[in-house]
């Protein structure tokens, strides 16, 4: 068998393992999410410096941790002057924040009111919902911005004519609840089209034709426009990056790659052993389709693995984008409830009742940062 423990120690480590008879829960509130929030800010600190030093604000985004107030407030305290979400319900909660707040998905029509009302500036993409955000503005006796998005080839949100974004420009600059603010884009989201030098080039072209009497802001994407600044840098007049992910992990998002003196320990994620058993490493018996339809691959044969399950499962994390901390676990799979681990390579002994902790990345901050049975502790105030 593979691994640092003998089919015959495994069954001796298991069955020396205390029952917890009538034990008091030692560890409440798991699963549990702990916030670096020192981490945080040191991360937006260098971020803000690395930008500003090649004329980049930064709109710091928070739809990765819910709308986190506490997060936002890092932000600024740490020298952003702009939030960012792509929930109305999320911003709604910065109403006390001293900041300019954008809504950086495509506003529903529906809720133009409530995106007056919370966002000082939104993305927007269609006439009507200009519209319908003038409408709004006017109603409740305010201006709010616009920034047009242009589609320059990951094929999400944005016209890919820019003859039509300067049209929808003209028409936006004629309304009185609606004020242009400039032009921008996004990349790396949907067809992991990666941000370079003539795509950047065309965004300030577009920029510098918009029908507007004061700088525009031009705002080149998010995280995977990182590595663009950092090594070529943007065209003069490019002033603005949507950033989420390098802010809470110090992660650029175009190479995967960490940045100079950042921190990626922020979100550290806690879960309770509830099985410890030796069991063989293929299953038996005929296989069917997974949730999605597809059939999974039979597992290689590793012989007998000492497997454990912890209580956390796909509708609290991401197992795809989330690492043990101890580099002898494994992580197996996953279902709604559980996730399954293999420690037989592990240096430590577990227990029933012990916890395992994980790193995680982006998409398993999301889920557990929105799902009602992760317990959020914040450290570092």
């Amino acid at each position: 068998m593979t691994g640092s423990r003998s089919p015959r120690r495994l069954q001796k480590y298991v069955m020396s393992a205390p029952r917890y008879k009538n034990e008091k829960v030692i560890h409440m509130g798991l699963p549990r999410l702990t916030i670096a929030l020192a981490g945080i800010r040191q991360n937006v600190r260098i971020l803000n410096q690395l930008c500003r030093e090649r004329g980049i604000f930064i709109a710091g985004v928070t739809k990765g941790v819910s709308g986190s107030v506490r997060i936002a407030g890092d932000y600024l305290a740490a020298g952003l002057t702009v939030l960012a979400d792509a929930r109305v319900q999320n911003l709604q909660k910065f109403s006390g924040l001293k900041a300019e707040k954008w809504l950086i998905r495509l506003p529903l029509p529906s809720e133009a009111e409530q995106v007056v009302q919370c966002a000082d500036i939104s993305l927007n993409s269609e006439w009507d919902t200009i519209c319908a955000l003038d409408r709004a503005a006017q109603k409740a006796g305010r201006r709010h911005g616009v920034i047009l998005m242009s589609d320059l080839g990951d094929l999400r949100e944005g016209e890919t004519d820019p003859e039509k974004v300067l049209r929808l420009a003209s028409r936006a600059a004629r309304l009185r609840g609606v004020e242009l603010r400039g032009v921008g884009t996004n990349l790396t989201c949907l067809s992991f089209i990666h941000p370079d030098e003539a795509k950047m080039a065309q965004l300030q072209d577009l920029a510098q034709r918009l029908p507007m009497n004061r700088a525009p802001i031009v705002s080149a994407g998010n995280s995977a426009s990182l590595d663009l600044l950092l090594t070529a840098g943007f065209p003069a007049g490019v002033n603005n990056l949507r950033l989420g992910e390098s802010l809470l992990l110090g992660r650029e998002r175009s190479h995967y790659q960490y940045l100079p003196g950042t921190r990626h320990d922020t979100f550290i994620l806690a879960a309770e052993l509830v099985e410890l058993k030796i069991k063989p490493s293929v299953p038996w018996g005929e296989t069917g389709t997974d949730s999605y339809g597809r059939i999974p691959p039979r597992p290689a044969d590793r012989g007998l693995r000492l497997r454990g399950i912890v209580a956390v499962g796909r509708q609290d994390c991401d197992i795809e984008t989330m690492w043990p901390e101890d580099p002898g676990i494994e992580i197996l799979g996953a279902s709604s409830d559980y996730v399954v681990l293999d420690l037989t390579r592990s240096a430590r002994s577990y227990q029933v009742g012990e916890v395992v902790r994980f790193e995680l990345g982006y998409f398993a901050i999301m889920r557990a940062m929105t799902s009602p049975y992760v317990t959020v502790r914040y450290e570092g105030d």
